[in-house]
């Protein structure tokens, strides 16, 4: 697929390293390739002019011949600008479009032993390759994501200026809130400044905290990452109560089962006592 000859356009102009370019002092690159076309063939053209007209030709041969070969040296020049022009618009388009995002659009005429082919090559396999890690990235992201909504552990992302940016469900159930209405809020809106009140160094702590959602022990981690080259702060609360409670009633279960057992084999030795009092009470009655 080719894609239009249309030049992209730029939201911003591009800085470019020769000054001269900046200040218009040199032409551009299509005016000067046309220039050269031109240039290549004045000479011969000149010289064929000069004979016919130095020569014993009627006027009416002079003026056909050097007509054909203005018209035929102006088609040859102008047909290797557009030779020229018209594949670096394509490259132009192409690699516009993956800067945009658009991976879909492929060169033609990509063939090994060409210099022109060889670009066009490196040119889809670059897309290829782009298409490959935005799909990847794209996967790795739903599974984060799918990952953040199901963990039963709140996770908050502040930025630079202690603003919510990201939480999950976890995080909504805490603060008791949807998540449209706690992005963009600060954590001493939201009740977590008291989380950010501890040294710099230190990455866990434990707190007692009463949020909307829930209250008990937390476990309190904090840690930095970046995201478009400013450093954001990642919160994650956990909850130690549930831990302790589930700590707890495994240890009354186990209890109960010692008791249970205890209370088995207290009954059992206390019917084997009783089957040999009953016994021997029986048999000293009717001796007696």
């Amino acid at each position: 697929m080719e894609t239009s000859l249309k030049a992209p356009k730029h939201a911003s102009p591009i800085t470019t390293l020769d000054p001269g370019l900046t200040h218009g002092r040199r032409l551009k690159f299509e005016r000067r390739v046309t220039v050269l076309a031109l240039a290549a063939g004045f000479p011969a053209v000149t010289l064929c002019v000069f004979l016919l007209w130095y020569d014993n030709y009627t006027p009416r041969v002079q003026w056909t011949i050097d007509l054909f070969l203005v018209i035929f040296w102006l088609s040859i020049a102008f047909n290797l600008k557009q030779r020229i022009v018209r594949p670096l618009q394509t490259l132009s388009n192409i690699l516009a479009a993956l800067r945009e995002g658009d991976y879909s659009i492929r060169g033609r005429r990509a063939a090994l032993g060409d210099a022109l082919g060889e670009v066009m090559i490196e040119v889809n396999d670059l897309g290829q390759t782009l298409r490959e890690q935005r799909i990847g990235a794209l996967e790795a992201t739903a599974l984060l994501r799918t990952v953040m909504a199901e963990i039963d552990v709140a996770v908050f992302a502040f930025d630079g200026e202690q603003r919510l940016r990201l939480v999950n469900r976890a995080g909504e159930r805490l603060l008791a809130q949807p998540a449209t209405r706690l992005l963009g809020r600060t954590s001493t809106e939201l009740g977590l400044a008291a989380c950010f009140n501890r040294e710099e160094g230190e990455v866990s702590h434990t707190m007692q905290m009463v949020f909307p959602g829930g209250f008990g022990r937390w476990d309190v981690r904090r840690s930095t990452f970046r995201e478009g080259g400013a450093q954001h702060q990642l919160l994650v609360l956990t909850d130690l109560s549930k831990t302790l409670r589930e700590e707890e009633r495994t240890a009354w279960q186990r209890l109960l089962r010692v008791l249970g057992h205890e209370l088995n084999n207290s009954r059992t030795a206390a019917g084997r006592l009783g089957r040999r009092y009953a016994s021997w009470a029986g048999g000293h009655f009717f001796t007696g």
